[in-house]
């Protein structure tokens, strides 16, 4: 990549998080906004893990619902990811446009929202890369209605056999009970697991599982879903976080929990939230539900729904990439 910083006048700071400052910028020659993830990089410690595999994984990921990669600045002690612009993050979406304040989304917007998401995630399976940590602030959204995943800082490709990864992965209320349980051996299920969460939360306005620590998040969840025992989840008791003295709750019902879901939705919600990991509904098994019939039967294309004349998008509402909101 052969851009230089002088091809882009940076505008107003986004935000900013550890290891870098995201600022809106602008394409001199284009005229096109962009967003400038700027990365200072230490004399002694060099280039962030992180930066590495977000900027590799990345250049291979190319698809309408996976914010795009244009370039890669790098001069001595900074290097700039110069990715395309969004008005916003799903967070910060629902904050703006949820009804009656509560952040929860009508219907309609929701299933658009969740049929592109699913289709981000199906290409980043596809092309074996997990992405461990989906969630609101993650998912950037356009004035066209347009959703796509970004930060991919804490991706990972995968391959066969199944590596041993890290299990501090996934932001707190959005990591799977098989992860907060120990397992270093997971897959795409991890990332179903997020986006049963995000599709709960889209109708409530509020997470579903929002733990304080790793021990509160598998109440949390057990509380909703159920405690595990042997005779639920063969193996649940040889994973290393484990304990025997679990609180015992049983599972409730849901349709209480999120009144507003209808019958379909609410069906590829229990899909998704299946507390044993193989039995987690893949993201292409999603895009076949009946839930989603409008787009797969040759209805709208992609399943974007225009809220172009809807919704006013304020220009200072700023999505995240990779970093908490100011």
């Amino acid at each position: 990549m052969s851009a230089s910083s002088s091809q882009f006048q940076q505008l107003e700071k986004l935000g900013e998080g550890t290891y870098a400052t995201v600022y809106k910028g602008r394409n001199r020659a284009l005229g096109t906004l962009v967003a400038l993830k700027e990365i200072n990089l230490d004399s002694e410690e060099g280039t962030p893990s992180t930066a590495i595999r977000e900027i590799s994984l990345m250049k291979e990921l190319k698809h309408e619902n996976i914010v795009t990669l244009y370039d890669v600045i790098h001069t001595e002690n900074k290097l700039t990811l110069v990715f395309e612009y969004m008005d916003k993050d799903l967070k910060r979406y629902m904050d703006t446009n949820g009804y009656n304040s509560s952040g929860a989304l009508e219907s309609h917007i929701i299933k658009s929202f969740m049929f592109q998401l699913l289709r981000g995630i199906m290409f980043c399976h596809d092309n074996r890369v997990l992405h461990r940590d989906l969630k609101p602030q993650n998912l950037l959204i356009n004035s066209k209605g347009e959703l796509k995943i970004g930060d991919f800082g804490l991706a990972r490709a995968f391959g066969i056999p199944v590596n041993t990864f890290s299990n501090e992965v996934v932001t707190l209320w959005y990591r799977a009970p098989d992860v907060l349980l120990g397992s270093r051996n997971y897959s795409t299920s991890i990332d179903m697991w997020s986006a049963g969460c995000i599709l709960a939360e889209m109708f409530t306005g509020k997470p579903l599982f929002p733990g304080s620590s790793n021990e509160d998040q598998l109440l949390k969840i057990f509380r909703i879903m159920g405690t595990p025992n042997e005779r639920t989840w063969p193996g649940v008791t040889n994973y290393p976080n484990y304990r025997s003295n679990f609180n015992v709750f049983i599972p409730q019902d849901l349709r209480i929990l999120i009144p507003s879901i209808d019958n379909l939705a609410l069906n590829l919600l229990q899909g998704l939230l299946q507390m044993r990991p193989e039995l987690r509904t893949s993201a292409r098994q999603c895009l076949q539900h009946p839930w989603f019939s409008e787009y797969t039967s040759g209805a709208p294309a992609q399943g974007v729904y225009d809220m172009h004349q809807q919704v006013q998008m304020p220009q200072q509402q700023v999505p995240g990439y990779g970093y908490q909101m100011q």
